[in-house]
């Protein structure tokens, strides 16, 4: 397996600038517009009028929202079917149904750390999933080879996902990271929160709109799933862009083409300060786009200002902040434990809240999601998918898995693991659940759909338009609702598990 690396973006050279977007004859392009003609209203989708997304960092499913069904129960709202952890299903009623709590194969003690990495055999223990009491956690790793491994322990490149190589990556990880990690023994992967510890997301999913079958596109780390975020493709890369020098790649994204259409987009970026190397913590960056439309990457800080101002573009995309551990991105070193749970929520939460109190409410969509689920235990497979281009995997290094021998996994026609969604806006359907399968390329899909664009890749054109979280005719929220406040008083901590 490939060693441990911080999981960002290799840097690419730009110099970034605060500016406006283009705008394409009448009103529509322009910035902060919205349609005028009394007479004409606009229907369907046609109603929406910006389109916002974020992604923040590594969070699976049943990670996050697994108990969203006991949250149900305990606060008024009526059960339906929703896939999360089985031990949070109801005992009868919509399927699925109440379960044991799953479990994982853990390391035989018989063979301790750190004279032998995890092994697996009859005497391993079963660990089970758990609920996690410290805001923080160290990383999983979801890279391509531990992504496989999860999907089947004995057999990585096998059509049958078993599930069962979640505790055994992590393990593995933790140990053969330098420094090690604490958690030697991979429990932190059988890991989940509850409405307890993030009460702000619980409650927006369950009032707005989610998903239980909504998934990243690929099963690998970071860069490669946020080559898909915004050009359908990662041209065949697994792993993060090659090093600084080296040319960004040239696939069209979702920018270029709002760009050639006129319709005003930006990029808010949470911490602009590092979107130059060696960070360059901006994913339009690993794209020539980012050379060619420095003006549309601005601050977050401006995306407050553009709502009370009347400038927020018809397309936003929020850029989370690791440098300032604000992505909910897992923790790396005990002395620097970034990625709280709570602290990425709060963050969240000033922004949804920002919007819902603005003037652009009445004709939003935020969408909500995670770029790749980080590592942490899901009970449902990645799924058959489109390869967007026909590229296989290009640059998988010796050893690798799919190396050796392959399987359908190891191309580029099955989506990454589950990722929690919310979809926000007052034409969300209330306590809807999508049970479609649909990667994130779906909200390529969405824009493209909106403002008439044609797919980048094939992968977008067969995702869903997303539609079916919205009702155009009966608009459910036009006041919004009032969450709750979502508290960052949690204990932090990477050093123990409960």
């Amino acid at each position: 397996m490939q060693p441990r690396h911080r999981d960002k973006a290799r840097p690419l050279c730009l110099a970034v600038v605060a500016g406006l977007a283009s705008l394409l004859g009448g009103c529509r392009g322009l910035v902060g517009s919205s349609p005028t003609d009394v007479n004409n209203p606009p229907q369907g989708i046609n109603q929406v009028n910006h389109i916002i997304f974020m992604a923040q960092e590594n969070r699976g499913l049943d990670h996050y929202f697994g108990a969203l069904r006991e949250y149900w129960a305990a606060n008024g709202f009526a059960d339906q079917s929703f896939d999360g952890l089985p031990q949070f299903n109801p005992a009868s009623g919509a399927s699925p149904v109440q379960g044991p709590a799953p479990t994982n194969p853990g390391c035989d003690p018989a063979f301790p750390y750190p004279a032998n990495d995890c092994t697996e055999d009859s005497n391993s223990p079963m660990v089970q999933s758990f609920h996690m009491v410290s805001a923080c956690e160290e990383n999983p790793s979801p890279f391509w080879n531990e992504a496989h491994v999860d999907w089947n322990l004995s057999n990585p490149v096998s059509s049958t996902p078993t599930l069962d190589g979640y505790v055994f990556s992590a393990a593995h990880d933790a140990r053969t990271n330098n420094p090690p990690f604490s958690d030697t023994d991979g429990l932190r992967a059988m890991s989940y929160y509850d409405g307890t510890d993030l009460p702000y997301y619980y409650f927006m999913a369950s009032n707005f709109a989610t998903s239980d079958r909504w998934f990243s596109p690929v099963m690998t780390r970071t860069q490669a799933n946020r080559m898909y975020m915004i050009a359908a493709t990662s041209a065949g890369h697994v792993y993060p862009p090659p090093a600084i020098g080296a040319e960004p790649l040239s696939n069209p994204t979702i920018f270029d083409l709002l760009q050639s259409a006129g319709i005003s987009w930006k990029i808010y970026v949470t911490d602009l300060e590092y979107a130059t190397p060696p960070q360059n913590d901006a994913d339009l960056l690993m794209f020539t786009a980012g050379a060619k439309y420095p003006n549309n990457m601005v601050p977050v800080s401006q995306f407050l200002s553009d709502l009370s101002g009347g400038t927020l573009p018809s397309v936003a995309y929020i850029q989370p902040g690791f440098n300032s551990g604000r992505d909910e991105h897992p923790g790396v070193e005990d002395t620097e434990p970034g990625g709280n749970v709570q602290t990425g929520a709060v963050y969240v939460s000033s922004l949804i809240n920002a919007l819902m109190q603005s003037s652009y409410w009445k004709d939003s969509v935020f969408i909500l999601t995670y770029d790749e689920f980080g590592g942490f235990y899901d009970h449902v497979a990645p799924q058959p998918a489109v390869s967007p281009d026909g590229i296989k995997p290009i640059d998988l290094e010796p050893g690798d898995i799919c190396t050796q021998t392959t399987g359908p996994t190891c191309d580029f026609v099955y989506t990454g693991y589950r990722v929690p969604l919310i979809v926000i806006s007052p034409f969300s359907k209330k306590n809807y659940v999508s049970h479609t399968v649909a990667d994130y390329t779906a909200w390529l899909k969405l824009v493209e759909t909106r403002f008439g664009l044609s797919s980048l890749t094939k992968r977008d054109a067969a995702q869903m338009d997303m539609t079916e979280f919205f009702d155009f005719n009966n608009v459910p929220w036009k006041t919004p609702p009032t969450p709750p406040q979502q508290p960052s008083n949690e204990s932090c901590y990477l050093t123990h598990l409960p």
